[in-house]
């Protein structure tokens, strides 16, 4: 069966979305309401559903054309680079990169990749979709991004997970903390601290909670936060102590936190790669992958 619609048709409907109206979209294409019309309907029809709800005073996606727009803004993103490395092929290299990264590589870790990567490759524009772990394997299963970076693997068969990293469980603390001039700390030591953890819908959380009850350790909190990065305000402000992955601690040496190794047990995540089984990545992100997963094994590539 094919699905006949062309790439105005997609450029019709994004516009549309994005202005909030048919009027507006009509004018940034140059073409009159009802020919715009007949672009959405023609697109609506390939699809089997309607993708806008029209009221006389707004337009609104529906629930399936919330699912389909990052995907075809995604869809005309790598159109319109590759239309565009084409007429300057031999002159420049030009793409985009889309991937969904969890948010403490995103923040602390991929930035420096990006760096190195851009030395070499100016021209190529990253799509960065920072996801919980979740919803980062949810955005490659859709085909939102070329790949993600997760700490979780999934049951998906059309999914791949690669290790590549453990990153483990550390404490951060303030430098003037008694803890601070320790090498390392037991879990056993935490008890009667004032603890900051992350909240039980987070990831790493779970992970935490599992490795801990396995060993018959229990933690108690004083304080639980959404983001990591909220439980490192909190440590500078000396109201407690975080547990958090490594990757989220910041990376040098900080000026007010220091961290510290957690053992007895050791706790630790894998961070890996998450792609589509078979999928085929383009030039500029198979280069940029080669190039994340070199430094994650600490070689050059």
């Amino acid at each position: 069966m094919s699905i006949n619609f062309e790439v105005l048709d997609l450029r019709a409907f994004t516009a549309v979305v994005e202005l909030e109206g048919f009027n507006r979209a009509a004018e940034m294409l140059n073409m009159s309401q009802p020919a715009l019309s007949r672009r959405i309907q023609r697109l609506e029809g390939a699809v089997g559903a309607a993708l806008l709800e029209r009221t006389t005073r707004r337009v609104s996606l529906t629930a399936l054309g919330r699912e389909l727009l990052p995907l075809i803004q995604r869809m005309l993103d790598e159109f319109d680079s590759s239309l565009f490395a084409m007429r300057d092929v031999g002159v420049r290299r030009a793409g985009q990169i889309s991937l969904a990264c969890i948010p403490t590589a995103a923040f602390y870790f991929l930035p420096s990749v990006i760096a190195r990567f851009n030395e070499q490759y100016p021209n190529i524009r990253f799509r960065i979709f920072d996801l919980s772990a979740n919803d980062g394997l949810e955005s490659v299963a859709r085909g939102e991004v070329e790949f993600g970076i997760n700490l979780l693997g999934s049951s998906d068969p059309e999914l791949t997970f690669e290790p590549l990293l453990a990153d483990p469980f550390v404490l951060a603390c303030r430098r003037d903390h008694p803890f601070a001039r320790r090498e390392a700390v037991d879990w056993a030591d935490l008890d009667g601290q004032r603890i900051v953890m992350v909240s039980r819908a987070s990831g790493n959380r779970t992970l935490l909670d599992a490795a801990l009850a396995k060993a018959d350790v229990h933690l108690s909190w004083s304080y639980e936060v959404t983001h990591l990065s909220t439980s490192l305000g909190l440590v500078e402000a000396g109201l407690g102590l975080s547990v958090l992955p490594q990757l989220a601690t910041p990376q040098g040496d900080h000026p007010i936190i220091i961290t510290r190794p957690i053992r007895n047990p050791e706790v630790s995540r894998t961070i890996g790669v998450v792609r589509r089984q078979g999928g085929r990545l383009a030039p500029a992100t198979e280069r940029f992958l080669d190039m994340l997963l070199g430094t994650w094994k600490g070689a050059p590539p």
